[in-house]
């Protein structure tokens, strides 16, 4: 199967979260999602990048995302993991590993020479729309969650510039629409 890319619909879900209660990705649709993939809880390069995502949560709510991170370990451990480094972002368990194969991120790895099925550290950006926005595949933590910020950032100012092309171009065309168009269209209803 070919990867996942740009434009392609966000395999949908709903799993078991940390804390209790499930997630489902439905339920988010009219917001962005930051949805990273990670191998294992408490280990340097996974806990790396759950705090530098809970560091940056934040920033990430006043862009109007919502960040989740998934990986196959269980909601009890996800519990353990996020209260021993005081994570704020929310985990996901996929035991079965159905919706880390869906994202076609169940791939063969090498290690010390030794050649192993796990999980490639991967993050997904989906759109209001439900389409993927954009992807990173095979991760390097450092500096990941800001670059994905900024991602989150371009994307929220694309839409509002296109919207208000788009409220330019009526009021241009339909001069009694103008007034009409400014009170409608603030800026806080654009994203």
């Amino acid at each position: 199967m070919a990867d996942l890319d740009v434009g392609d619909a966000a395999p949908q879900f709903d799993l078991p979260r940390d804390g209790g209660g499930s997630f489902s990705l439905a339920a988010l649709r009219g917001k962005p999602v930051v949805l990273y993939f990670y191998p294992q809880d408490d280990t340097t390069g996974c806990t790396a990048e759950a705090i530098s995502f809970s560091q940056l949560k934040p920033e990430f709510e006043k862009a109007g995302a919502v960040v989740i991170g998934l990986s196959p370990d269980s909601v009890k451990k996800h519990d353990k993991f996020k209260a021993k480094y005081d994570l704020t972002v929310d985990l996901i368990a996929d035991e079965e590993r159905k919706v880390i194969e869906a994202y076609r991120l169940w791939v063969e790895k090498t290690m010390y020479g030794r050649k192993y099925m796990g999980v490639e550290r991967a993050t997904f950006l989906i759109g209001k729309d439900g389409r993927i926005a954009r992807v990173w595949r095979k991760v390097r933590v450092k500096g990941h969650a800001g670059e994905v910020l900024e991602a989150v950032r371009t994307l929220r100012r694309a839409r509002l510039s296109r919207r208000r092309r788009l409220a330019a171009a009526i009021a241009t065309s339909h001069p009694r629409c103008a007034k009409w168009l400014l009170l409608t269209l603030r800026p806080a209803k654009l994203c």
